[in-house]
């Protein structure tokens, strides 16, 4: 409990959105309700073991990277976890530099199988340097003013409520109010606008905010 706590709060810290569970049985509930990009696993987890989540994470149509924490270190224990479908694998004790420096890592591994250029006229955003630019003059954002534009731009066409904004950017157990949001998407517009960008992103009533098609 310790260490989910201290790797909750050290992570949040570097950036992470983070979502944490004390058991098997609940990381598979989180999984098939939430989408996550990176999973920190480990194996010696109660209810469901670490290779239980792995399995059911491979049965998923849809499969984060994994990055397995465990106090086992033989050759044999790496290989089990890498076979049933982990992305890396880290021996406790482990130094947390290490841990955000691989998480990294599996991240780039992640946006470099999706479209490694998001574009909408002169408007351009690189998920990978998470950096965007508007006829080739950078735009500095914050980190969820940039998470919030990838989002939209990502899937266009589609509203995205409050509440889903909140989920996605903030975590599931956030506290953050909806009034929050409305202060992102302002401050994001005003950037934009401010670099040129006018009107890209709409507020539908009763649904939510997007970037239209076409």
């Amino acid at each position: 409990m310790r260490l989910r706590e201290s790797l909750g709060r050290g992570l949040t810290a570097s950036g992470f959105t983070v979502d944490s569970v004390a058991n098997g049985i609940l990381a598979c509930q989180h999984l098939d309700t939430y989408d996550y990009e990176l999973i920190v696993l480990d194996l010696g987890l109660p209810g469901m073991d670490g290779l239980g989540v792995l399995r059911h994470i491979q049965a998923r149509s849809s499969r984060p990277r994994v990055l397995v924490l465990s106090a086992r270190d033989q050759l044999s224990d790496r290989i089990d976890a890498l076979n049933r479908g982990a992305d890396d694998y880290l021996v406790k004790p482990f130094s947390f530099d290490e841990l955000v420096a691989r998480l990294h890592a599996l991240a780039r591994r992640s946006k470099d199988a999706q479209t490694p250029q998001l574009a909408i006229g002169t408007l351009s955003l690189d998920p990978v340097t998470r950096t965007v630019h508007v006829q080739d003059e950078p735009v500095t954002l914050t980190p969820r003013e940039f998470s919030l534009l990838e989002l939209l731009m990502r899937h266009r066409g589609r509203a995205f409520s409050r509440s889903e904004i909140l989920e996605r950017l903030a975590g599931c157990e956030s506290t953050a109010s909806d009034r929050s949001v409305e202060v992102l998407v302002f401050g994001l517009r005003r950037k934009l606008e401010h670099a040129g960008i006018g009107e890209l992103i709409h507020t539908r009533r009763g649904f939510g905010y997007l970037i239209p098609k076409g």
